[in-house]
């Protein structure tokens, strides 16, 4: 069955429907969450809040081929929400068997990292974990995000400059 007739059943009701398009792309979806989340409960609960919002929004959805979009932008509407409520800390993780040595560098590192990803801004960080994180094109984290394709470009850009800077390496123009 084609996306347009899954998408006009789901508008007349069909939960079968629906969670027949949500599993077609449910590892896309996935990966989405967990690029914002981090952690597999919380994308869970974030993919089951998108389904509740799409079973019910989806008779507003004027142009059945844009579902997968549409249902992209409800999702990460859904872990922004996530992480609002939770306002997050990280916790330690449990400190594998083996190596201190390796584990102690290995941290150090996400403490390096993480620096560096600090002097970003939300919004930076955003567009370039959908960029490189999921490998989506700009004119798909444009749909996702719901803002224009030019703002996608300038933020990758100005988020690239910022992270060259604070690592200290050249700045490669075309990427």
């Amino acid at each position: 069955m084609n996306l347009e007739e899954l998408v006009k059943r789901a508008k007349a009701g069909n939960q079968e429907a629906l969670v027949q398009l949500v599993l077609a792309k449910k590892e896309e979806l996935y990966k989405l969450a967990y690029v914002y989340l981090g952690n597999n409960e919380d994308v869970l609960d974030a993919m089951e809040d998108m389904i509740v919002l799409v079973f019910e929004n989806i008779r507003r959805l004027k142009d059945d081929s844009s579902f997968y979009s549409w249902s992209k932008t409800i999702l990460v509407n859904c872990c922004h929400s996530t992480l609002r409520k939770q306002k997050k800390v990280i916790a330690m993780e449990k400190v594998p068997e083996g190596s201190y040595l390796d584990v102690f560098a290995e941290k150090e590192e996400q403490i390096a990292l993480r620096k560096h990803w600090a002097k970003l801004s939300e919004k930076q960080r955003e567009v370039l974990k959908l960029r490189f994180y999921l490998d989506l094109d700009y004119e798909s984290i444009a749909q996702i995000l719901n803002i224009p394709l030019g703002t996608v470009k300038s933020r990758i850009h100005s988020g690239l400059k910022v992270l060259q800077r604070s690592i200290g390496g050249e700045w490669v123009e075309q990427i």
